[in-house]
Protein backbone atom coordinates (compact mmCIF):
# COMPACT_ATOMS: atom_id res chain seq x y z
CA UNK A 1 0.00 0.00 0.00
CA UNK A 2 0.83 3.44 -0.74
CA UNK A 3 2.13 4.97 2.76
CA UNK A 4 2.69 8.54 1.18
CA UNK A 5 -0.33 11.13 1.40
CA UNK A 6 -1.05 11.30 -2.38
CA UNK A 7 -2.75 14.99 -3.86
CA UNK A 8 -6.63 14.61 -4.17
CA UNK A 9 -6.18 13.80 -8.12
CA UNK A 10 -10.17 15.00 -8.56
CA UNK A 11 -8.52 18.61 -7.68
CA UNK A 12 -5.30 18.50 -9.23
CA UNK A 13 -6.48 16.90 -12.20
CA UNK A 14 -9.81 19.41 -12.85
CA UNK A 15 -11.52 16.02 -12.93
CA UNK A 16 -15.11 17.67 -12.90
CA UNK A 17 -17.16 18.79 -15.59
CA UNK A 18 -19.36 21.81 -13.72
CA UNK A 19 -20.85 22.43 -10.80
CA UNK A 20 -24.15 21.39 -9.38
CA UNK A 21 -25.83 24.48 -7.42
CA UNK A 22 -28.76 22.12 -5.92
CA UNK A 23 -26.24 19.63 -4.27
CA UNK A 24 -23.59 22.53 -3.83
CA UNK A 25 -21.04 20.22 -5.30
CA UNK A 26 -18.85 19.45 -8.26
CA UNK A 27 -20.30 17.46 -11.09
CA UNK A 28 -17.37 14.50 -11.92
CA UNK A 29 -16.48 13.70 -15.57
CA UNK A 30 -16.45 10.08 -14.37
CA UNK A 31 -14.33 9.08 -17.75
CA UNK A 32 -11.87 11.65 -17.26
CA UNK A 33 -11.49 10.32 -13.62
CA UNK A 34 -11.44 6.60 -14.56
CA UNK A 35 -8.85 7.43 -16.99
CA UNK A 36 -6.75 9.66 -14.88
CA UNK A 37 -6.71 6.56 -12.21
CA UNK A 38 -6.18 3.81 -14.24
CA UNK A 39 -2.53 3.36 -14.81
CA UNK A 40 -2.18 4.34 -10.88
CA UNK A 41 -4.67 1.21 -10.21
CA UNK A 42 -2.85 -1.05 -12.24
CA UNK A 43 -0.21 -2.30 -9.77
CA UNK A 44 -2.28 -2.40 -7.05
CA UNK A 45 -1.63 -1.58 -3.56
CA UNK A 46 -4.12 1.23 -3.87
CA UNK A 47 -7.33 2.06 -1.66
CA UNK A 48 -9.76 4.21 -2.98
CA UNK A 49 -12.33 6.46 -0.83
CA UNK A 50 -15.32 7.50 -2.61
CA UNK A 51 -19.14 7.18 -1.90
CA UNK A 52 -20.14 5.08 -4.73
CA UNK A 53 -18.54 2.53 -7.01
CA UNK A 54 -20.51 2.28 -10.68
CA UNK A 55 -17.96 4.04 -11.98
CA UNK A 56 -14.67 1.83 -10.75
CA UNK A 57 -13.91 -1.24 -13.13
CA UNK A 58 -13.90 -3.98 -11.08
CA UNK A 59 -10.09 -5.18 -12.19
CA UNK A 60 -9.15 -2.52 -10.12
CA UNK A 61 -9.71 -3.94 -6.77
CA UNK A 62 -9.53 -7.01 -4.71
CA UNK A 63 -11.70 -5.84 -1.50
CA UNK A 64 -14.58 -3.42 -1.07
CA UNK A 65 -15.88 -2.06 2.13
CA UNK A 66 -19.23 -0.38 2.17
CA UNK A 67 -19.46 1.51 5.19
CA UNK A 68 -23.40 1.42 6.71
CA UNK A 69 -24.61 4.27 9.74
CA UNK A 70 -27.92 3.94 11.43
CA UNK A 71 -30.48 6.34 9.92
CA UNK A 72 -30.64 9.05 12.91
CA UNK A 73 -27.01 8.86 13.24
CA UNK A 74 -26.16 9.48 9.52
CA UNK A 75 -28.54 12.46 9.29
CA UNK A 76 -26.58 14.17 12.54
CA UNK A 77 -23.80 13.35 10.94
CA UNK A 78 -24.28 15.02 7.28
CA UNK A 79 -26.26 18.03 9.55
CA UNK A 80 -22.91 18.34 11.26
CA UNK A 81 -21.46 18.82 8.27
CA UNK A 82 -23.76 21.48 6.42
CA UNK A 83 -25.55 19.25 4.48
CA UNK A 84 -29.29 20.39 4.11
CA UNK A 85 -32.57 20.14 1.79
CA UNK A 86 -31.99 17.52 -0.76
CA UNK A 87 -29.13 16.78 -0.17
CA UNK A 88 -29.45 15.67 3.34
CA UNK A 89 -32.55 14.08 2.55
CA UNK A 90 -31.16 11.84 -1.05
CA UNK A 91 -27.82 10.39 1.61
CA UNK A 92 -30.44 9.23 4.16
CA UNK A 93 -32.38 7.45 1.45
CA UNK A 94 -29.12 6.36 -0.18
CA UNK A 95 -28.75 4.32 3.31
CA UNK A 96 -32.09 3.35 3.87
CA UNK A 97 -32.78 1.67 0.82
CA UNK A 98 -28.96 0.72 1.13
CA UNK A 99 -28.57 2.10 -2.62
CA UNK A 100 -24.35 2.25 -2.41
CA UNK A 101 -24.22 -1.72 -1.02
CA UNK A 102 -26.59 -2.56 -3.92
CA UNK A 103 -24.14 -0.77 -6.61
CA UNK A 104 -20.95 -2.79 -5.46
CA UNK A 105 -22.99 -6.05 -5.28
CA UNK A 106 -24.10 -5.19 -8.95
CA UNK A 107 -20.73 -3.86 -9.80
CA UNK A 108 -18.06 -6.46 -8.43
CA UNK A 109 -18.40 -9.73 -7.37
CA UNK A 110 -20.55 -10.45 -4.30
CA UNK A 111 -16.98 -12.20 -2.43
CA UNK A 112 -15.01 -9.01 -2.64
CA UNK A 113 -18.00 -7.07 -0.85
CA UNK A 114 -18.32 -6.52 3.19
CA UNK A 115 -20.76 -4.17 5.09
CA UNK A 116 -19.26 -2.43 7.84
CA UNK A 117 -21.34 -0.91 10.68
CA UNK A 118 -20.01 2.42 10.92
CA UNK A 119 -22.14 3.84 14.18
CA UNK A 120 -19.89 4.50 16.92
CA UNK A 121 -16.44 5.17 17.80
CA UNK A 122 -15.64 1.17 19.05
CA UNK A 123 -17.27 0.25 15.46
CA UNK A 124 -15.12 2.61 13.38
CA UNK A 125 -11.63 1.33 15.57
CA UNK A 126 -12.73 -2.08 14.74
CA UNK A 127 -13.07 -1.57 11.02
CA UNK A 128 -10.45 -0.11 11.09
CA UNK A 129 -8.57 -3.03 12.89
CA UNK A 130 -10.16 -5.03 9.93
CA UNK A 131 -9.44 -3.27 6.78
CA UNK A 132 -4.77 -2.44 8.63
CA UNK A 133 -5.30 -6.60 9.16
CA UNK A 134 -6.43 -7.21 5.52
CA UNK A 135 -4.30 -5.16 3.87
CA UNK A 136 -1.21 -6.20 5.60
CA UNK A 137 -1.86 -9.57 4.77
CA UNK A 138 -2.61 -8.41 0.99
CA UNK A 139 0.49 -6.60 1.22
CA UNK A 140 2.65 -10.07 2.24
CA UNK A 141 1.05 -12.08 -0.18
CA UNK A 142 2.05 -9.63 -3.29
CA UNK A 143 5.67 -8.73 -1.92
Amino acid sequence: MKTKKQPNVLLTGQLFDGYDDEYQCPILDEDRVVDELDEKMSDGGVIVDYHGCDLFPERWFDIVFVLRTDNTQLYTRLEARGYTGKKLQDNVQCEIFQTIYEEAMEAYSKEIVHQLPSNTPEDMEHNLEQIVHWTEQWMKDHN
